[in-house]
């Protein structure tokens, strides 16, 4: 599977202005339900907030990658943000989350996508040229060009 297969215009979010990790969270959903990813934003956001009460998502570096395994997901879909102000995570830096992933994947999905997804971007994430080139994108367009190699 290839990022580009799972993002759409509905799902990038650039000066995102948020206040918390929920509301974050929330709108990004909401992007995935319309992109046509969730069908449930309840119950895939129970999955997200399960898998983040297991720890941090927010990996350092001013980046989060929270995902779950859902019900409430029709397809794989990722969403992406890019924050106006940058919000606490819990991040393991100590760090505020700047760039946000959200992945999600239909629970009944053969496999692990969502692991190899959340592991291909990460392959990326340590760069700093590449989040540097994330926290510059001003368009969808920007950001596809950055992501199609993954």
């Amino acid at each position: 599977m290839k990022i580009m297969d799972i993002i759409n215009d509905n799902t990038v979010f650039i000066g995102l202005d948020v206040n918390s990790q929920e509301e974050c969270l929330k709108v990004m959903a909401e992007g995935m339900k319309k992109a046509g990813f969730v069908s449930d934003i309840t119950t895939y956001l129970a999955a997200v907030k399960e898998r983040e009460a297991k720890g941090s998502t927010g990996i350092g570096f001013e980046v989060a990658i929270p995902h779950g395994k859902s019900d409430g997901m029709v397809a794989p879909g990722l969403a992406f943000a890019r924050l106006k102000t940058p919000i606490d995570w819990n991040s393991l830096d100590g760090s505020p989350v700047h760039l946000v992933f959200l992945i999600g994947v239909p629970q009944a999905a053969a496999g692990d996508e969502h692991i190899k997804i959340l592991i291909a971007l990460s392959r990326k994430l340590i760069h700093s040229e590449f989040r540097e080139a994330l926290l510059a994108v001003k368009s969808p367009t920007d950001l596809y060009q950055i992501l199609q190699d993954i």
